[in-house]
């Protein structure tokens, strides 16, 4: 059986990862992944880039910034394959945010039929849900989800 190589092109990280050859580019230029130049000026990635590559997928999926995900892949070896530990610790600093993201989403949704105070909703709803704009004194936008 052929042993895969030790390092990947741009081509075969994009058909690996499933992501554009510009997005790849894109990712080196924002630091997020990096690659060597071969004597031709050919890119070449190790192999741990593929878990950079849906670290970052991922990451971007649940609305992760960029600068946050650079941040955290900072934080990970270059001397050595990222471990199953390096990952979770990873996660686990995101999982607060993302939680909060989460609840703030779900008062959103629970209150938005509610929403009140900014004047982008029904007049005759605010009429019932925030007589004489009382919280309309209080400043522009909707004042019940903060």
């Amino acid at each position: 059986m052929e042993r895969p190589a030790a390092e990947l092109t741009v081509g075969q990280l994009s058909d690996r990862s499933g992501v554009p050859i510009s997005a790849l580019r894109f990712y080196e230029r924002q630091h997020l992944i990096s690659s060597r130049r071969t004597a031709g000026n050919q890119r070449r990635y190790s192999r741990d880039t593929l878990r950079r590559v849906a670290l970052i997928r991922i990451a971007q999926r649940v609305g992760i910034s960029l600068a946050d995900v650079r941040e955290m892949l900072s934080t990970l070896p270059d001397d050595r394959v990222p471990s199953r530990v390096d990952w979770q610790r990873m996660s686990e600093q995101w999982r607060s945010e993302l939680e909060e993201r989460i609840h703030r989403l779900q008062q959103l949704l629970d209150e938005f039929t509610e929403c009140v105070g900014c004047g982008c909703l029904s007049i005759d709803r605010c009429l019932l849900a925030n007589p004489d704009d009382v919280l309309g004194e209080q400043g522009p936008g909707p004042r019940r989800l903060g």
